[in-house]
């Protein structure tokens, strides 16, 4: 059975990001930090080396003590850093939620090595918005975020296309920020999801606890 959002089974579709081909860096991620087969999120490379590198650089100029960022810490980092560009910044509850998306040592934190994939995905999430943004109003409608679903690999129904633009959208528009936001928690959702559909057939059953567990982080 194919499952829904990952194009024929976990994992066996390929991810292309307009202007950029299978293998090679994300735009200002450096060299360790390569696409994968996942949902346009892009893999993150153990052979690294925080030696001139200005994300290390962003990174440990707000970092406490502890080496980790908190959403607030995040927050101010990513504004930092002008990685929204254009864009206005992201919102701290944004930031709670890319932080539940990668925080896989439960501290409510993340370290060097969970930014740094956050911030290939941000990278790959903004080139996809930018390419969909075809009247380069700084927003998507309705069909340019199914488009931009697509292009991630991930295959909804037109219901649930609607469900989505309603949830994050402003008068029919979605603004940068809350187009983030719907790419975490998609991204997150489909993950919880997919980590119990042992046999890969897009059905599972979920106790009451584990479910509010998972949707409720995010």
């Amino acid at each position: 059975m194919a499952y829904p959002g990952y194009g024929g089974g976990f994992g066996n579709f390929s991810i292309q990001v307009p202007g950029i081909q299978m293998g090679e860096p994300v735009p200002e991620t450096g060299p360790a930090v390569l696409l994968d087969e996942y949902c346009g999120f892009p893999a993150f490379s153990d052979a690294y080396s925080s030696a001139g590198d200005s994300v290390y650089t962003y990174f440990s100029a707000v970092a406490g003590q502890d080496g980790e960022l908190d959403a607030e810490e995040l927050q101010r980092c990513l504004t930092q850093s002008g990685i929204s560009g254009t864009y206005s910044p992201f919102s701290l509850e944004t930031c709670r939620i890319m932080i539940a998306m990668l925080d896989r040592d439960y501290t409510g934190k993340l370290g060097f090595r969970e930014f740094k994939e956050l911030w290939a995905a941000l990278n790959a999430w903004k080139q996809n918005f930018m390419t969909v943004d075809q009247d380069g109003s700084g927003t998507v409608e309705h069909h340019e975020l199914r488009q931009a679903i697509g292009l991630m690999g991930y295959r909804l129904s037109p219901q649930t296309i609607t469900t989505i633009v309603k949830r994050y959208s402003k008068n029919g528009r979605i603004f940068f920020d809350d187009y983030v936001a719907c790419c975490v928690k998609l991204r997150a959702l489909t993950d919880f999801f997919r980590k119990r559909d042992h046999l890969q057939q897009g059905s599972v059953n979920f106790m009451y606890d584990d479910f509010l567990q998972g949707t409720m982080a995010i």
